[in-house]
């Protein structure tokens, strides 16, 4: 398999087109994704676990891979579920069926290596190596090195749900010559989900739950955003330009203001050529930068990947782009941890910090990023506060003070905030 990646990541980096990835899809790549699926997972309209499929490995791959090679493998529509959000509403969830997982997965393998050297590298979404700060540390280096004063913070109304096929395999073709390969794309992006028993059809976006969304959702962007914008925008603009893109969340930022509003009108047009759209009420321009700060005394901030970016300035009075948890992410934190606690309170004390510090422990890896320390303190004593309060709920009487719960934290202590992440 190694091989066989390896030829089509050099033919992508040395020729226009690709050829051959059907090859990648057979035997021993499927079974290789088999081996990577985690028991216990919800199943799809099929059924099948891995358990259960594991049972007859052999045989189910080999007529998987005769299914494939004569077209006669269909993928099946993805069971459509919801999870709770934060916010009190539902989140839709696609299952894919079990056969599907592995042909989508060893199809990502694939596509991997025929875009990896072709993105750019400003996107820094679902890709090997690149991650949120990543994008993060880069916005800020873009500020404090260059000469942007305006930030055009864009949001795409329903972006996944929108993704117009027909683009998108033209999008591929440009890139891969195998007509199987593009022809199983396609089969997948047309299977629909399955809900309440009824299948609804899909003539836009991508796979719910599937494997291959993300690498695609990125072709599709980097076709429709990230090519335009370095190959038209920063070569027709006087001023500079810069973008910074994960998935479909992406700033932009400009050292002219009439170039900033000039990108935004041009921005919707762009979008709409490809059947997306701007989400005017989520997307502004702004004075944000060095200049900005002097010039417009700015206090404006933008969001991006659960942080807020603001205007500030160091202890010797020097600029800086100061980097918090934004107010939205840290309210539906706070909200989920006190849900959690009232489910769990009854439970001994030890085995509840056990499973909290866990928690919290990957809210401090993903904020504790550098000169947010104040923000995950904030964070550390209202998980403490709550804590308090909950272990409180056991009784109609107040068992426990504050004295008497501080000794408990000095046996079996809450996990402190901590910085992980240098993005200075």
């Amino acid at each position: 398999m190694e091989n066989e990646l390896r030829n089509i990541r050099e033919q992508s980096k040395k020729f226009k087109t690709v050829q051959g990835c059907m090859h990648c899809i057979n035997e021993k790549t499927l079974i290789q994704e088999h081996e990577k699926q985690v028991r216990g997972k919800a199943r799809g309209v099929d059924g099948v676990t891995k358990i259960k499929y594991g049972e007859e490995l052999e045989e189910n791959i080999k007529d998987l891979v005769k299914r494939m090679k004569s077209l006669s493998y269909k993928p099946k529509p993805v069971r459509r579920a919801y999870i709770p959000k934060g916010n009190g509403k539902q989140r839709p969830l696609g299952i894919p069926s079990y056969e599907d997982k592995l042909v989508q997965g060893a199809m990502r393998r694939v596509l991997d290596e025929v875009y990896e050297s072709r993105f750019m590298k400003f996107s820094y979404g679902f890709r090997k190596g690149m991650n949120a700060h990543g994008a993060v540390a880069r916005i800020n280096l873009l500020m404090m090195r260059k000469k942007l004063n305006y930030v055009v913070d864009a949001d795409i109304k329903g972006f996944f749900d929108n993704v117009d096929h027909k683009w998108l395999i033209k999008f591929l073709e440009n890139d891969i010559e195998d007509k199987r390969f593009i022809r199983y794309i396609n089969r997948f992006l047309i299977a629909g989900v399955m809900e309440d028993g009824r299948v609804i059809e899909s003539d836009k976006g991508t796979p719910q739950g599937g494997l291959i969304s993300p690498v695609l959702a990125n072709v599709y962007l980097h076709y429709v955003l990230d090519l335009w914008f370095e190959k038209q925008i920063k070569k027709n603009y006087k001023g500079q330009a810069q973008i910074v893109r994960y998935a479909d969340d992406f700033v932009c930022m400009f050292q002219y203001e009439s170039e900033a509003k000039r990108f935004y009108q041009e921005l919707k047009e762009r979008l709409s050529e490809f059947g997306l759209e701007l989400a005017e009420d989520k997307s502004k321009i702004m004075p944000f930068g060095r200049f900005a700060k002097e010039n417009h005394n700015s206090r404006e901030t933008f969001d991006f990947l659960g942080f807020t970016f603001i205007n500030g300035k160091t202890r010797t009075d020097k600029y800086r782009v100061e980097i918090r948890t934004s107010e939205k992410k840290l309210k539906l934190k706070r909200r989920a941890v006190r849900k959690w606690l009232k489910v769990v309170h009854q439970l001994p004390i030890d085995s509840i910090i056990d499973k909290l510090n866990r928690k919290i422990v990957g809210h401090y890896a993903y904020y504790g990023i550098s000169g947010n320390y104040r923000s995950l303190l904030k964070f550390y004593h209202y998980v403490k506060r709550t804590l308090y309060k909950m272990l409180n709920r056991r009784s109609q009487r107040r068992y426990l003070n504050w004295e008497r719960f501080y000794k408990k934290l000095e046996r079996k202590p809450i996990v402190k905030p901590q910085l992980y992440v240098n993005v200075w």
